[in-house]
């Protein structure tokens, strides 16, 4: 091609410095405007096969270089800016890092317009239909060897793919424990070891799984009948243990109590006793007549019924 634009241009040359030089009659001028256009055309032609076109990729992105000729990718991803590329013999397709979340659910206000909820069986054999987000980033690195696999963008591959593999997480996961477990103290356990399967799965792809969810579950409704009947005769049992048990500390602390009281009751009485003993060991005839002594003014009774008594004030002698 490139020797057919020189001889053109060549003979252009020569046409152009001599206009008259072939055209007889004038009929030579037309030819050389035909090849005047032609040349122009193959330059044209040439001009946008080989020029480099500008690729932006934007914040967030990187670009994969797909060469149209054989298919294949380059193994290094372009970075956010401005690039270079021949538009004929490549391709970039652009594929996010930023961190994005996929939401299953059977509602279509969320996620897809369709029932994407998953459905899995539990220990028993029941059915089970469940409500699941992730949150998961690209690695930048590994994105050409995730377009090789797929070859499709990341939306599809996480309706398809990713979808899958959360399914089978979630059945390796949930098939082995029982529906009351899941819904009660198991849950956390469930979501952590699911997330840690589901990493195992997404890691060759370079997907990294930031956050897993487990956010509505569905079983029959009489399993969940059967379950909810079972928590409150759980709850019963254990308001009627914890009421015995408050019976039983209440009695002990009584019978404690009376037992203080008594201990109390029978060193009152020693104390009493006691004292009443030394008491009646300090009373005598001199103490008893001494304290008369100390209360009388010194006047005789106006009316007496009988003899009056005989004082013997302490010091005196008593009369012969």
């Amino acid at each position: 091609m490139a020797t057919s634009i020189e001889s053109t241009l060549d003979e252009l040359r020569s046409s152009m410095r001599n206009p008259l030089t072939g055209m007889p009659g004038g009929g030579g001028g037309s030819s050389v405007f035909v090849k005047l256009a032609g040349a122009v055309v193959a330059l044209l032609v040439v001009f946008f096969l080989v020029r480099p076109s500008v690729a932006y990729i934007e914040p967030g992105h990187v670009g994969i270089v797909i060469h149209r000729g054989g298919g294949g990718v380059d193994p290094t991803p372009l970075g956010p800016g401005f690039h270079l590329r021949n538009p004929l013999m490549t391709q970039i397709q652009e594929y996010p890092t930023f961190m994005q979340t996929l939401v299953l659910t059977k509602e279509s206000t969320e996620g897809s317009e369709t029932n994407d909820e998953i459905n899995v069986n539990s220990v028993e054999g029941q059915p089970l239909s469940l409500d699941v987000s992730m949150s998961f980033e690209l690695r930048g690195d590994k994105v050409p060897q995730l377009y090789q696999t797929f070859r499709t963008d990341v939306q599809t591959i996480s309706h398809g793919y990713i979808r899958q593999a959360i399914r089978q997480s979630l059945q390796e996961v949930v098939g082995n424990e029982e529906i009351a477990a899941i819904l009660g103290p198991k849950k956390a356990e469930v979501v952590t070891r699911t997330q840690a399967n589901l990493q195992k799965r997404l890691d060759p792809y370079g997907i990294d799984v930031r956050q897993f969810t487990l956010n509505e579950f569905r079983a029959p409704k009489a399993v969940m009948d059967a379950i909810s009947l079972k928590n409150v005769m759980q709850q019963q049992a254990l308001t009627a243990q914890n009421e015995l048990q408050k019976n039983t500390f209440q009695a002990q602390g009584d019978s404690i109590k009376a037992v203080g009281r008594a201990k109390a009751i029978m060193a009152e009485a020693e104390a009493q006793s006691r004292a009443n003993e030394l008491l009646s060991k300090s009373i005598t005839n001199t103490l008893v007549q001494y304290e008369m002594a100390k209360r009388w003014n010194g006047q005789m009774p106006q009316v007496t019924g009988g003899a009056m008594p005989m004082l013997q004030l302490p010091g005196s002698k008593t009369p012969e």
